[in-house]
């Protein structure tokens, strides 16, 4: 009778796991970013298809934007937080799931509000998704210059989502149908779910807190109910039950989150911040700023598609310089703002903003690309460019190191949830203008209210800064630009202590990240050399 072989002999010791090369984490990590901010464009430019298609009304238009801003804001400091409790990777892999799956039920919808469900879908995933995308390019390349490179390839890959996403939109409407806005990111979304489960690693900081969940639902319904009764003032009027309702439990939903916030122990939001003049005022003022630039991309594609008859490439064409202007004004801002100050920087830019928009408001049913749309939305582009750098340097100052992260990812919720409300009120005045009418001269004259009230707001706006904004941001922070949300093409800040602490949060310098800019486009290496 043959012996049995020892269980020694035949158990076979563990491959080893091979560490991937940090290159391609921080091409897992910036694809996924490039995804999100990509969607805030692409599908810009095929609003007239998708209405033309699902015979959605102008008010349900402006929600095929605004479902996926909403919820985009709302479960923002909820999705970082989530990565810091349950895992980077888990959160990538789960955010990055919903995103895809929900692009695939948006793509095939074949009512608007199965579109509007699967937009608000999206919006949850990109959440969860984006405030993973840093902190694993963070955790995987080591401090100094090799992060700084590896920080500005990142924003420089959500940049350029933006800036690629009205281009890309068109091509994707002219070449099929506005459907495929939404389906290209099935493929592309399934390939970067097998690639991080493969190549990534897990990485979190949890502290034993619970996640507020209560807090982000909260907020999320009170903006949806807010906006929402705002759309229906246009056709049912301020005193009508349709217009009321909402907006009263819009408001009651966000006096209850304000409640929850002081009541409990890990809030979503620390009112206490709040309390700090450099938070409250940066803050305010991304929120007034966000109401009026959200706008300028939705806007400035329907006047292009419905009033000038440019096809959907031609409009995504038409857009890019003014999606360059942004680009280029956020990496000079911190130039600027060594030379002026911060405060005056972001009154500055929000100022040359002003003066776009008034030179927008000036459009006519037959005007010229150059004068109507290009050098107006460069003027645009290149004022919250340099306007939203200083106003997250500023934001981050009046936070303890440990709270740069979280109050980072508050300068981009209020800039979205500004944007959020803000488009909803200007698409109500834009219907009440034109009064039900397809004419161009009656779109025309709509569109240009909104432009007008768009530079009243910024207006608004610089007076605010420059009453209230702090002159100077503390030596010890300092801005990096960010490429990570708003309605369209942007490029939003956030501000790094260079002290090193807060985990994750660790310095970048002013000098390392300009060298790393220039780096980065060429194709630096993400190594310690």
């Amino acid at each position: 009778m043959t012996a049995m072989p020892e269980a020694a002999a035949v158990t076979r010791a563990p491959r080893p796991r091979t560490t991937p090369p940090v290159w391609l984490v921080v091409a897992l990590a910036c694809a996924g970013q490039f995804l999100v901010v990509l969607d805030m464009s692409v599908v810009n430019v095929a609003l007239p298809s998708v209405r033309a298609d699902l015979a959605l009304s102008e008010q349900g238009l402006q929600w095929v934007v605004n479902a996926y801003a909403i919820a985009f804001a709302g479960f923002m400091l909820l999705g970082g937080r989530a990565g810091d409790l349950y895992g980077r990777k888990r959160m990538f892999l789960v955010g990055l799931a919903l995103f895809t799956l929900a692009s695939l039920g948006g793509g095939l919808a074949q009512d608007g509000w199965q579109l509007l469900v699967a937009r608000a879908v999206q919006g949850l995933g990109a959440a969860v998704l984006a405030p993973s995308t840093l902190t694993i390019v963070t955790s995987a390349v080591p401090e100094g210059a090799a992060r700084a490179r590896a920080i500005a390839t990142w924003t420089a890959v959500g940049a350029g989502g933006g800036a690629a996403g009205g281009f890309v939109g068109g091509v994707l409407v002219d070449a099929w149908s506005w459907r495929w806005t939404l389906l290209v990111n099935v493929p592309v979304g399934a390939v970067l779910l097998l690639g991080a489960l493969r190549w990534l690693t897990e990485s979190r900081a949890g502290d034993g807190r619970r996640l507020d969940l209560p807090g982000a639902v909260l907020v999320t319904a009170g903006l949806a109910a807010s906006a929402y009764g705002i759309s229906q003032t246009e056709a049912e009027g301020w005193t009508s039950a349709a217009t009321v309702v909402p907006l009263m439990a819009g408001a009651a939903l966000i006096g209850v989150f304000l409640l929850v916030e002081a009541r409990t122990a890990a809030p979503l939001m620390p009112l206490g911040l709040l309390r700090r003049r450099p938070v409250a005022s940066a803050n305010v003022a991304m929120f007034l700023s966000g109401s009026a630039m959200f706008c300028m991309w939705f806007f400035m594609t329907l006047y292009a598609q419905n009033v000038l008859g440019y096809s959907p490439t031609e409009a995504g064409l038409a857009l890019v310089p003014s999606s360059l202007a942004i680009v280029l004004a956020s990496k000079a801002a911190p130039r600027f703002m060594r030379a002026l100050g911060e405060r005056n920087v972001a009154v500055l830019g929000t100022l040359v903003a002003v003066a776009g928009f008034a030179w927008q408001s000036t459009m006519s049913v037959d005007g010229d690309y150059v004068v109507t749309i290009m050098i107006p939305g460069i003027l645009m582009m290149l004022g919250a460019g340099l306007a939203t750098t200083p106003l997250a340097a500023l934001a981050t100052s009046g936070a303890a190191p440990g709270e740069a992260g979280l109050v980072s990812g508050l300068v981009n919720t209020s800039r979205t949830m500004g944007g959020s409300l803000g488009l909803a009120v200007m698409s109500t005045l834009a219907a009440a203008r034109t009064a039900g009418s397809t004419g161009r001269e009656a779109l025309t004259e709509g569109y240009a209210l909104v432009f007008r009230t768009g530079a009243g707001v910024l207006v608004g706006g610089a007076v605010l800064m420059w009453v209230w904004l702090p002159r100077r941001v503390p030596a010890a922070v300092v801005a990096v630009p960010e490429a990570v949300s708003g309605a369209a093409p942007g490029v939003v800040p956030v501000a790094v202590p260079v002290s090193g602490e807060a985990g994750d949060e660790r310095g970048v310098g002013v000098e390392a990240e300009a060298e790393a800019g220039a780096e980065a486009e060429t194709g630096g290496k993400f190594s310690a050399e």
